[in-house]
């Protein structure tokens, strides 16, 4: 089991590594294990390029709607929000944010 969460599989690039590796599945060219190796690794890969590469800051404000802790993972769902970035306000009438621990087990 990957120790990493499998976040990023809903993003564009996640969802089109999935329907490639759909494809080779279904014309023979790689056995299921090897997609969920492939998808593992993924998992793993572009959490930490995130982690080593990204370093913005962002602040927002909004109207908390509800929220939820499962499994170690938080989800907020806001309305009216804005996003503040260095030089940039951005609104959103509503936003979905999922939070996750970003350490991984044994980690302090």
């Amino acid at each position: 089991m990957s120790q990493y969460y499998e976040l990023y599989r809903r993003s564009t690039l996640g969802f089109t590594l999935t329907e490639a590796l759909d494809e080779l599945i279904q014309s023979g060219h790689i056995n299921p294990q090897l997609a969920m190796r492939v998808l593992n690794q993924f998992d793993k890969t572009i959490t930490d390029v995130l982690a080593a590469n990204v370093n913005n800051r962002i602040t927002f404000k909004g109207s908390l709607k509800t929220y939820r802790f499962c499994d170690d993972v938080w989800t907020f769902n806001l309305q009216d929000a804005n996003f503040r970035f260095e030089k940039d306000n951005v609104p959103s009438s509503k936003v979905k944010i999922v939070a996750c621990n970003s350490k991984r087990p044994g980690e302090i």
